[in-house]
């Protein structure tokens, strides 16, 4: 078994992260990402010989932009890394890819400096919610009414990571 992470290629890809997005997220409609969101994102997806099973999609030096205090003065916003979807299909989801895609993702921001990554889920997403508390982010608030169909809240999770100085 084979296992890489490759960027996705926009806009020429648009349409398998939105089908991906359709079959990893079923459950939630309300939650999938539109054609014309992708854009803002640099995805990235996880391959098992040569199958695409899982993806992720990042924002650099951006907070949770579901949160009330998002500006564009905010401080917390440099050097950040919000995590704005990590999804695994149904069919290889409980076989360890979505421990290693979430390695890769810290792993990730290491690697490119950044001091801080954010990223939020429903708050009934308990898999999601030990995955993250496994590579250890911290729950740092709960949102009531963010999600839709069906309303829920969403639990806000932050990981600090350490930043190197000197060479």
């Amino acid at each position: 078994m084979h296992t890489e992470f490759r960027k996705a290629l926009q806009p020429k890809e648009i349409r398998s992260l939105v089908a991906f997005d359709h079959k990893a997220f079923s459950k939630y409609q309300a939650d999938w990402f539109r054609a014309e969101d992708w854009p803002f994102f640099e995805a990235w997806w996880l391959l098992v010989d040569k199958k695409k099973v899982g993806c992720c999609a990042f924002e650099r030096n951006v907070d949770f932009l579901g949160d009330v205090e998002h500006t564009d003065t905010n401080p917390k916003q440099r050097g950040s890394l919000y995590i704005a979807t990590t999804g695994v299909l149904p069919a290889y989801q409980g076989l360890g890819y979505g421990n290693l895609l979430k390695c890769w993702q810290v792993s990730y921001a290491r690697r490119h400096g950044f001091a801080r990554m954010i990223t939020n889920t429903r708050k009934s997403n308990r898999a999601m919610i030990e995955l993250n508390s496994k590579y250890g982010f911290q729950i740092i608030r709960t949102t009531a009414g963010y999600y839709e169909k069906p309303a829920e809240a969403t639990v806000v999770m932050e990981l600090l990571l350490k930043v190197k100085f000197g060479p």
